[in-house]
């Protein structure tokens, strides 16, 4: 029994699919403008950024309530 194999082909073929798999998350951070797109890009800088988000949306909500009490205000 002979086992027939081409090593240069199989180094090649790994190599294209680095290759395509590189092309594809540098597209996918192009296309989104973001630095980080998934925990797997960044995971500290994600968890920083995630935390930085929901006190700006804290923020915005507790200035919009004041906003609400100041209009409900009677003069």
């Amino acid at each position: 029994m002979r086992i027939n194999h081409n090593i240069a082909a199989l180094n090649t073929y790994r190599q294209l699919n680095a290759a395509s798999t590189g092309q594809t998350k540098s597209m996918e951070k192009l296309s989104s403008g973001l630095r980080i797109n998934r925990a797997g890009d960044d995971a500290a800088g994600l968890a920083i950024s995630e935390k930085m988000r929901a006190q700006v949306r804290g923020l915005e909500q507790a200035s919009a309530n004041a906003q609400d009490g100041r209009l409900e205000m009677p003069l």
